[in-house]
């Protein structure tokens, strides 16, 4: 039997993604329920086809199951039964599932609990509270055993008949491994965040998100900038910053551009996923550059980086600080002065590395850096650290990727969220102290030592380990998206989807966000029972 690891669930975008569900439209609502009319391209596109919102489940390239979302009125269940809101609780807002379906055989549950739990995902961000949808009769058992509740007269025909019934989001628990069944989200069962992020928030971080937003242009937002930037200033001791909205790749665009004005080729330096991307950014960017690149899993080699630029005309060097993809911690220092020597501008992406440890970046010519992560505040917020003076470059540079014009304008020329700003400064509270980067390191050498007499393989060295990531190589008998897949079951949420994971058979463990040491304990415990092919418990049933 053919492992159910490996689905990826998502939001159709694609052409042939949405080719395929025509296909599995016709196959479902006219050759299996004769809902609708045969015909010669076997393809079905649904009426409201420019309206919904379709929600996948792939294997591969292959589509294993769908279901649409609507929400314009009327619905189609109202065209049946006249206004549907005679019987739905009053106050909610609705939306409206459809074309439900999965293939024959992918009908082992966790397709439909995937598809359903995106869906609902989506419904309680957006902000609806209840969802109807017209349910196959033949299906009532599963359907009521996924929370949903009938209404109204069955509808359709002797053929295709069908049960209207709603569903209340907040009647829900939806785990991180995307099951899907009724609950009281009061009783929810805790779950561990040693995700790569985005990290378990703090509550005071959390209460300061909450507050009604401010203007970018208010007074009284602007210092409360300018006092965010002093701080971060503070922590990795640069002496310029710029905020801007958005995600690290951002960042990293916004440092390619500032290396896009400066004369002479570059070396970028990549042992690991995220160095690759760095030669991609450089790529795109239009720049000349030489690649070195070592082994995943090794740190820089001292001695072939200061070659490569003695025997180079480098006018700057990208590097990544913290290679998440293995955990391997650069040698920030030996590449500054290899680049002093050289006479070289050195850029550092130090997206995973800020909060993690003291990073100090005077010197340094660009460094990127997020909200999110180590600094332990929401994602959505890109930082760019710098040491030299700027000119907006419209000449050369987009509005938003011109650092210098973010520097002219105060550090807010565009529209800012005040929220995740007060966020990030209610984050950095907890670096007034070093107390923060002592309990990483500590965590993180009790963990190692733990996983390796499990006989496990942790790919980075412990001298030049990342304390906040500890990436874990799976023996080849143990599928790391089964390994991930069953310890997300039981509440631990590690990092293993990413396709350079699933490509290694690794998984990591990541203290970035909220962790203690029990929660380490219950994980190594949990790992220790699904090595041996053992189900884990839920770990409600083992806290407290």
């Amino acid at each position: 039997m053919e492992s159910e690891s490996g689905f990826t669930f998502k939001v159709a975008t694609e052409e042939w993604e949405l080719e395929q569900i025509h296909e599995l439209n016709y196959a479902t609502f006219v050759e299996e329920v004769p809902q609708h009319s045969r015909n010669a391209s076997r393809r079905l596109i649904d009426q409201f086809h420019d309206e919904n919102t379709y929600f996948i489940c792939l294997k591969g390239e292959e589509l294993a199951g769908m279901v649409a979302l609507r929400s314009r009125r009327p619905f189609s269940l109202d065209k049946k039964l006249g206004s549907i809101d005679k019987y739905l609780p009053p106050g909610l807002q609705v939306c409206e599932i459809r074309l439900l379906s999965v293939k024959k055989e992918r009908r082992n549950g966790r397709v439909i609990q995937g598809l359903l739990s995106l869906l609902a995902r989506r419904c309680i961000e957006v902000g609806y509270d209840i969802a109807v949808i017209s349910g196959n009769v033949s299906q009532l058992k599963l359907y009521r055993g996924l929370g949903f509740v009938s209404f109204g007269p069955i509808v359709g025909t002797p053929d295709a008949s069908f049960q209207p019934m709603y569903l209340r989001f907040d009647n829900l628990d939806l785990d991180l491994m995307g099951r899907f069944r009724p609950s009281n989200l009061r009783s929810r069962a805790p779950n561990v965040n040693l995700m790569p992020g985005p990290v378990a928030i703090r509550p005071e971080v959390r209460k300061a998100f909450a507050g009604a937003p401010v203007s970018h242009r208010s007074p009284v937002f602007m210092e409360d900038v300018r006092r965010t930037k002093r701080r971060l200033l503070g922590l990795v001791g640069a002496r310029r910053v710029e905020i801007l909205l958005g995600s690290g790749t951002l960042a990293n665009d916004v440092i390619a551009g500032q290396l896009s004005l400066v004369e002479g080729p570059g070396l970028v330096l990549a042992n690991g996923e995220f160095g690759e991307r760095l030669l991609d950014h450089t790529a795109r960017m239009g720049l000349e550059f030489d690649a070195l690149k070592q082994e995943w899993g090794s740190r820089f080699d001292t001695a072939a980086v200061r070659s490569a630029i003695t025997n180079g005309s480098y006018s700057w060097l990208w590097a990544v600080h913290c290679e998440t993809s293995t955990g391997v911690l650069n040698n920030i220092d030996s590449l500054k002065e290899c680049c002093a020597r050289g006479g070289v501008k050195l850029a550092l992406d130090c997206i995973s590395s800020i909060g993690m440890l003291p990073v100090d970046l005077s010197g340094v010519f660009l460094a990127s850096g997020v909200s999110g992560k180590c600094l332990g505040s929401y994602p959505g917020l890109a930082m760019v650290f710098y040491n030299h003076e700027l000119e907006p470059r419209p000449d050369r540079l987009p509005r938003y990727l011109d650092l210098g014009f973010h520097a002219a304008k105060g550090g807010i020329p565009f529209t800012m969220s005040s929220n995740l700003v007060h966020a990030l400064d209610a984050a950095l509270d907890r670096f007034d102290s070093m107390q923060v980067f002592d309990e990483i390191r500590e965590t993180s050498s009790r963990l190692r030592e733990r996983l390796r007499g499990m006989g496990l393989q942790i790919v980075a060295e412990d001298c030049g380990a990342a304390p906040a990531v500890t990436t874990v190589a799976l023996p080849p008998q143990v599928n790391s998206m089964d390994f991930g897949d069953s310890l997300e079951n039981a509440g631990f949420s590690l990092s293993y989807n990413s396709a350079y994971l699933r490509e290694q058979n690794w998984i990591q463990i990541c203290l970035m966000g909220v962790f203690s040491w029990r929660d380490i304990e219950l994980l190594l415990d949990a790992m220790s029972l699904t090595s041996k092919g053992r189900e884990v418990p839920s770990i409600s049933a083992r806290t407290p």
